[in-house]
């Protein structure tokens, strides 16, 4: 079909009388569609086009990047996606019918498109909440995404890493030769360093048929919940990846939004729900490498989308973000140490995302760890007999090997436990000096009142701790004076300055 006359069908669907409508129709201009919203519906059109990474160019492929749209997308966004719709020319008339088809449209129920999650995040709405949910519906979607054992990732996301900087090389006008070659030094040692672990981790089953296009735009807020529409569907190559790779894209975009205590919360919340713990910290030596081509791709699209500057100043904010993503950081082990009640957890959220490289460190948090060795919700509350000495050495021991596996693939952590005994901190240091990484202890100290009364306040929290319980941990006189001691009773800005303050030096 030609260029001419997918214009005649965009021009037919813009018209607000082929949808019975008085009011406006509004249309949306990507590199691969053209989506119109029609009072309670939308029409989304493939355009004619054909790109290294994309072949629309026939009405044939068009039809089945449609079909294959709808199938991929009805697994997490069931309620939107309503079916394929035939649009043809009779008579010369354009139409919606089956007669002579000369365009295909997906049809979709149409949401609040000011709830997008990038809308949101240009407003400043991405709250707490909304992150968590979004952590929730991501580890939701790679749980439920067929496993794809046989694949040959790391080969497919090697050819989209040739491929598009074959695409910004192309484009010496908006990228620098040699920043372009940089970029290509840099991702390349990137995969080589990891293709083994890339295979290692398609073999156990993290690689899966993904979103394969998981930001921000591409995700509503629909009844309060975060959901996932507009997957990949054109070539099951992108879409089949390494469920952190699917991950990156989300963290990426946060990032370069410079959403950084959001992207490290989407980081955080997911690990603490994800399948296999331990299999994901020891894939973080990957994140570099797929934040950086993340960026990298989006930079390309910045390019191929209908526009003038603007698209170029985005692209060249991505392709230095997609350097950025490449450059080492500081190795850090951060404890953050003091009785129930004092802050730890506050803190560690409030600094995690200044720590270590992208999207921050990982946090740690003795009360979730207990809860999963008990195979609770992060909520349940757990029997007495959970918190007995042999059992919070169990919970000590594994935070510090799992603190092990992100250090040893080059993450940085910050560890949240109360590290009231001194054997208990003399280990995490240890654990920081086995890890080749450089250690700061943080201890939170206010007055018992205080600790008792945040505690009685507590709601929807992981810990279980009780005023009977702080009253117990004060009877034992914990003080780390080898630690750095903050008062938990200032504002919680003032005590990450401080923390952070600490960890800078």
């Amino acid at each position: 079909m030609s260029n001419a006359s997918q214009e005649d069908v965009f021009a037919f669907l813009a018209d607000p009388s082929a949808h019975g409508l008085s009011e406006r129709v509004s249309r949306i201009d990507t590199h691969g569609a053209a989506v119109f919203l029609a009072g309670k519906d939308v029409y989304k059109v493939k355009r004619a086009v054909r790109y290294p990474f994309m072949d629309l160019s026939t009405l044939e492929k068009r039809k089945h990047a449609c079909e294959r749209e709808l199938e991929v997308n009805r697994i997490n966004a069931p309620d939107l996606y309503l079916g394929l719709v035939p649009i043809s020319r009779e008579g010369g008339q354009i139409k919606f019918g089956t007669a002579n088809v000369i365009e295909w449209a997906v049809h979709l129920r149409r949401f609040d498109e000011n709830r997008t999650l990038d809308r949101l995040a240009s407003r400043g709405e991405l709250d707490r909440e909304i992150i968590v949910g979004l952590a929730q519906a991501a580890a939701r979607s790679h749980k439920r995404a067929p496993i794809a054992a046989a694949a040959n990732a790391a080969s497919a996301l090697h050819g989209q890493l040739e491929e598009t900087l074959s695409s910004l090389a192309a484009a010496p006008h908006i990228f620098a030769r040699e920043d372009v070659l940089e970029l290509r030094k840099g991702l390349s040692r990137a995969y080589a360093q990891n293709e083994g672990l890339l295979k290692e981790r398609e073999k156990k089953g993290q690689v899966r048929r993904c979103h394969g296009d998981l930001h921000l735009r591409n995700i509503a807020l629909i009844d309060g919940e975060p959901v996932l529409f507009d997957a990949i569907e054109f070539d099951e190559s992108i879409a089949t990846c390494d469920v952190l790779y699917d991950l990156a894209f989300l963290l990426m975009d946060l990032w370069t939004r410079g959403l950084k205590r959001e992207a490290n919360l989407l980081f955080n919340r997911y690990l603490w729900i994800c399948e296999g713990l331990e299999s994901q910290l020891k894939g973080l030596a990957l994140l570099p490498l797929f934040l950086s081509l993340r960026a990298a791709i989006r930079a390309k699209v910045a390019v191929l989308r209908p526009g003038g500057e603007e698209n170029a100043i985005e692209a060249r904010s991505f392709f230095a973000a997609a350097r950025g993503f490449l450059l080492p950081a500081k190795l850090d082990l951060a404890a953050a140490g003091g009785l129930s009640g004092s802050g730890k957890t506050a803190l560690a959220a409030a600094i995690a995302h200044s720590i270590g490289r992208a999207p921050g460190a990982v946090h740690l948090r003795s009360d979730i760890e207990r809860k999963r060795i008990f195979g609770a919700s992060e909520f349940e509350r757990l029997p007495a007999e959970a918190y007995l000495p042999p059992v919070s050495a169990r919970v000590y021991e594994r935070l510090r090997s799992l603190a092990a596996l992100a250090l040893t693939a080059g993450h940085s952590v910050i560890i949240d436990a109360a590290h009231l005994l001194a054997e208990e901190r003399r280990a995490v240091e240890l654990a920081a000096s086995q890890g080749k990484a450089h250690f700061t202890g943080l201890w939170l100290e206010a007055t018992l009142g205080m600790l008792k009364e945040r505690v009685r306040r507590r709601a929807k929290d992981a810990s279980d701790a009780t005023e009977e319980v702080v009253a117990k941990q004060a009877k034992l006189g914990a003080s780390a004076a080898e630690w750095q001691r903050l008062d938990a009773s200032a504002a919680l800005d003032q005590i990450a300055a401080a923390a952070r303050a600490t960890l800078s030096r």
